[in-house]
Formats: structure tokens, sequence, C-alpha cells
């Protein structure tokens, strides 16, 4: 029987909670090291800046994680959001502007998990999940608050382009693994994605 294709409870429990918190606060602080060493980074990208998107799933990533580990309604949004709360309050060079991107980017991978109605949580939705993180996030950056102003309209659809592919392997490859290894540990023992490694990468059947 696919393991990940039962129905999950809906309503939150306290370890649900205190486990997202935990994930999204540790995300928060990836996000300011992240955002320390982003000028650094940049400089490999000077001879054509639209490319640097393909690192921006480094500020993707807590939503899939965060929604393939609790499985609960809410938690793409709830760990994408709270990481750039703490982002922003550690010190961000973008300022309050991170907590619209975290809302847009958590919502990218929300309605990925909604719409598989929080019964799958297979490899291709992990991966799509984390695609429409970065489409979400590109596409607000480029055209919505039309951040690069300098760019032709080819490099802001290359921009958008790139954030969508880093956020399917960054933000969507990634945590799919990063679950699998946690569950082997028996670290997840108190959460529905306790099983996450005796599932099938496409269908969800556990081995």
């Amino acid at each position: 029987m696919s393991t990940s294709a039962i129905k999950p409870r809906a309503s939150w429990r306290v370890v649900d909670i205190v486990i997202a918190s935990a994930i999204a606060v540790a995300s928060g602080v990836v996000f300011w090291a992240w955002n320390a060493s982003y000028g650094f980074v940049s400089l490999g990208f000077v001879a054509f800046p639209p490319a640097a998107a393909f690192v921006s799933g480094m500020w993707l990533f807590p939503a899939a994680l965060g929604a393939l580990i609790i499985r609960k309604p809410g938690a793409a949004l709830y760990c994408e959001m709270l990481a750039a709360i703490i982002s922003a309050l550690l010190g961000s060079q973008w300022g309050l502007t991170v907590l619209l991107s975290g809302l847009v980017q958590g919502l990218g991978a929300e309605v990925v998990f909604a719409a598989v109605r929080y019964r799958k949580f297979t490899l291709p939705v992990a991966l799509i999940a984390g695609l429409m993180s970065g489409f979400f996030g590109g596409f607000t950056e480029a055209y919505v608050l039309a951040y690069y102003e300098a760019y032709t309209p080819f490099m802001k659809f290359f921009h958008v382009l790139a954030m969508s592919i880093s956020g399917m392997i960054i933000a969507g490859l990634l945590p799919w693994l990063a679950t699998r290894g946690l569950a082997r540990t028996g670290a997840l023992g108190a959460l529905a994605s306790r099983r996450a490694h005796l599932e099938g990468a496409w269908r969800g059947q556990s081995r």
C-alpha cells in the first residue's frame, strides 16, 4: 500500500509546530549566512548577471523541506515565511522585502502539495514544488516588483528560468533526499514522514 498516498491528518500537533519551527529557524540562519556571502558569490556571474539565479535555490529550500517532513497543510508556507522573518531579524541587505519573497516562494511550493491534497510526497512532487517556488519567486522579482530594470526581456526570462531550475534541484531534489536520510536515522519517528526512506521515488510505494 502506498504510504505517501494515505491522507494525513490536517490538524497540527505540538510536535509538528516545534519541528517545523526548528526547520525554519535553522533555515533562516542559513539564509543570513548566504545573504552575507552572496555578494562574493555573484562575482562569478558578472559576465551574465541573470545566471546568478542558478544559486537562488538556497533561499527556497525550507518550503519543500518543511512540507516533506511535516506533511500538513501550510507547512511549506510556514517554514519559508518564518525562515524569511528570521533572516530579516538577523539582518538582510534586502530589508523587509525578504518577507514578501518568503510569502511568494512559500506559496509556490504550497500550491503543489495542495494540488495533490497533501497525499503524495514523491520525488516528482518535490521537484515540481521546488520548481514552482523558484518560478513564483523569479516571476515576482522580474515582472511584478521589477527589481531588474536594466535587464532586457531575454535576461528577465532567463532569470525566471534559472531560478525555476535552481528551485527544482536545490529546493526540490535536495530536500527530498534529506527527508529520506533523516527518516533512515529514526530522527522523524514522531512525524508522518518517519517512513519516507521506505517510500518509492515515483509512486510513493513502500519497498
